[in-house]
C-alpha cells in the first residue's frame, strides 16, 4: 500500500466534533465533512480517502486520486454497480461490521418478545381504551424464550452477539458457518453448528430462526417456499439482514396460511415498503423501516473503527473490514 504524504480524507458521514477530533489525530489531517453532493463534487478531485453511503456514479474521473472507501454500514450490497467493489477496481473498500452488534440483537429480542406476548395487540387495544378481562380473549402472553430453540442463519458479529444472548435467556442456540475445519471446532455460545449446505436441519429444529447473513448471490433468496414450510408451524422468524434473502411472496403466503407463526421484518425486498402490501395489516407480522441498526453510539463507534483504520492505513497495516470480492462481503 502506497500512502501519500498528505492525506486528503472527506466524508458525508456526519460526524461530531468530538469524533472530527478523534479523526483528526488518526489522519494528522482534518476530515473534511460534505453535506450536499455538490460540496462532495468540489473535494472528490484530491480525495484519497472517503467515508460515506453515495458514491457517485462517475466517481472514476471525479475522483482519481481515490485509494479506500470506509462504508459506514456493514452491508456494502448497494455499492455493487458503482464498480468499486470489482476486484481491479484499484479501491480498497471497508466496512463497518460489528459496530451494529449490541443494538441489533437487542432489537432480535425486542422483536421476539414482543410476539411472545403480542405487544402490538396489547398498544391497540390500550389506544381502544380496552381493558382485556383475560389474556385467552386476545392471545396475550403465554410464550417463553426459555427452553426453545434458536436458530441463528450467519454468525457474524452479530450472530455471535445474538447466540451470547440466547444463552442468557436459557434457550439452546443453533447456528451456520461457512466452515467447520473438525469436530471440535465450536463457537462460544452455539451449542450446535451447522454448515450452509446443512440449513433445511437447522430450520426443523428451531423455535426461533433469526437471518444475520450479508446479501451475496449466494443468500439472495436463501429463505424460500421450501426453507418456509420445513420451519415448524409455532416457528417466529426474524431478518435483520436484507430483504432480498427471504422470497418476500413465499413469506406472505407462509403467514396467510400458517406455515410459520409469525415474521419480525426490519427489511423488505423493497424500501420503503409500498403501502399496498399486505405485510402492514398481517397481525402476525412486527414490521419496522429498517432501524434496527440505530443507535445513539453510531457515530462514536464509527469513528473508532475509522480512526483506528486510519491509523492502520498510515503505517501500511492490513485495514479492518475490509471487503472480499470473493466472499461477496
Amino acid at each position: 500500500m502506497i500512502v501519500s504524504g498528505s492525506l486528503k480524507v472527506v466524508t458525508t458521514f456526519p460526524f461530531t466534533l468530538e469524533s472530527q477530533q478523534l479523526l483528526k489525530e488518526a489522519a494528522a489531517t482534518e476530515a473534511v465533512v460534505v453535506t450536499t453532493a455538490d460540496e462532495l463534487s468540489l473535494h472528490m478531485p484530491d480525495a484519497e480517502i472517503l467515508c460515506s453511503y453515495f458514491i457517485p456514479p462517475d466517481w472514476h474521473t471525479l475522483a482519481p486520486k481515490l485509494r479506500w472507501v470506509q462504508f459506514p454500514g456493514a452491508g456494502v450490497d448497494s455499492l455493487t454497480t458503482t464498480g468499486l467493489l470489482d476486484a481491479n477496481s484499484g479501491v480498497i473498500v471497508t466496512t463497518a461490521a460489528g459496530i451494529h452488534a449490541e443494538t441489533i440483537s437487542e432489537y432480535v429480542f425486542g422483536s421476539m418478545l414482543m410476539f411472545n406476548w403480542n405487544w402490538p395487540q396489547m398498544v391497540r387495544l390500550q389506544d381502544d381504551h380496552v381493558w382485556a378481562r383475560s389474556a385467552s380473549w386476545y392471545h396475550l402472553g403465554g410464550h417463553e424464550l426459555a427452553g426453545q430453540t434458536l436458530g441463528i442463519i450467519g454468525l457474524g458479529n452479530i450472530g455471535r452477539r445474538i447466540a451470547r444472548l440466547g444463552h442468557a435467556f436459557g434457550m439452546r442456540v443453533l447456528g451456520t458457518r461457512r466452515s467447520i475445519h473438525n469436530s471440535e471446532e465450536q463457537e462460544l455460545d452455539v451449542d450446535q453448528s451447522f454448515l450452509p449446505d446443512q440449513l433445511h436441519e437447522l430450520l426443523r429444529l428451531s423455535d426461533y430462526v433469526v437471518i444475520s447473513v450479508p446479501l451475496t448471490r449466494e443468500t439472495e433468496k436463501l429463505i424460500g417456499e421450501a426453507e418456509l414450510r420445513i420451519m415448524r408451524s409455532n416457528t417466529y422468524l426474524v431478518n435483520i439482514a436484507r430483504g432480498r434473502v427471504i422470497d418476500e411472496q413465499a413469506l406472505i403466503r407462509a403467514l396467510r396460511e400458517g406455515w410459520i407463526a409469525g415474521a419480525g421484518l426490519d427489511v423488505t425486498e423493497e424500501e420503503p415498503l409500498p403501502s399496498a402490501s399486505p405485510l402492514y395489516s398481517m397481525p402476525n407480522v412486527i414490521l419496522t423501516p429498517h432501524i434496527s441498526g440505530n443507535s445513539v453510539h453510531y457515530d462514536a463507534r464509527l469513528a473508532a473503527l475509522f480512526a483506528d483504520n486510519l491509523k492502520r492505513y498510515r503505517s501500511g497495516q492490513q485495514l479492518q473490514n475490509r471487503y472480499q470480492p470473493s466472499r461477496g462481503y
